[in-house]
């Protein structure tokens, strides 16, 4: 008859004591407690490599940190793995790997990516108040989160005070960048689904607010101050050129 392995008990586990030498106590089905001369229990999972057939020792976590039900369950896990032929050991390893790399790309690395592959779509302008808006609002909260824990409730919640205090525009903003990083995301491969596409539905809508008229007695303190103003050179052309325009459209339409 072949030998069966009884299986420890959550009493024999905790109570089991050091000696001189380390030493192990099965649980049956290649699942091990190493119990080290200092004291120290670790599990181990022992099993024979797919192909090569030659036996191997996978380290699990220690005791108390890793429980008994608990290292059972991996022990299931990694049998389920050698029934197909996959390797534990390698498994792992290439699980820490994808880990790893998930949680290198944070939002703010992310974000960076995204900003350099838009580079020449966008006025200084418009770039320069993006990059002041996002390191303001964005990045000190979700800078740091990997790209793909990134979620609409929390980000949400980062914009409420903002739009609370009804800078509704730079709300608006907000959530249309970001969103845009997540499609960058998307699209890169670094995420499944981008999970911010429909959070700016989550704030009422910018009103749009018509800037005032200049009235006609207005007109010589506006160019006096349009020409000392600091504004690019065509801009000013642009201004002047729209005034003659409207001028003459007015002295048509007054004949």
């Amino acid at each position: 008859m072949p030998n069966s392995t009884k299986p420890l008990t959550n009493t024999e586990v905790k109570q089991t004591r050091p000696r001189p030498k380390e030493y192990n106590l099965a649980d049956g089905g290649g699942l091990y407690l190493r119990v080290k001369a200092n004291g120290t229990k670790l599990w181990l999972f022992n099993y024979f490599k797919p192909f090569t057939k030659k036996r191997s020792n996978i380290s699990l976590r220690q005791y108390p940190k890793l429980s008994l039900l608990k290292a059972r369950d991996l022990r299931r896990e990694y049998q389920s793995l050698l029934i197909e032929n996959i390797d534990p050991r390698i498994y792992r390893m290439e699980l820490e790997t994808q880990n790893q790399q998930a949680h290198a790309n944070t939002f703010e690395v992310v974000y960076h990516k995204w900003l350099k592959s838009k580079e020449g779509e966008w006025s200084v302008s418009y770039q320069t108040k993006l990059i002041s808006s996002m390191k303001l609002h964005i990045l000190p909260a979700l800078g740091s989160v990997p790209i793909h824990e990134v979620n609409a409730k929390d980000t949400i919640m980062l914009l409420e005070p903002l739009a609370e205090r009804r800078a509704l525009e730079t709300t608006r903003r907000l959530c249309l960048w970001v969103n845009e990083v997540m499609v960058y995301a998307t699209n890169t491969g670094l995420v499944e689904a981008n999970r911010l596409s429909g959070i700016a539905r989550a704030f009422p809508a910018p009103k749009a607010k018509n800037r005032p008229t200049i009235k006609f007695d207005e007109l010589p303190l506006f160019l006096k101050r349009l020409g000392k103003a600091s504004n690019d050179v065509t801009v000013k052309c642009q201004i002047l050129w729209l005034l003659y325009v409207l001028s003459l459209k007015w002295q048509r339409t007054s004949a």
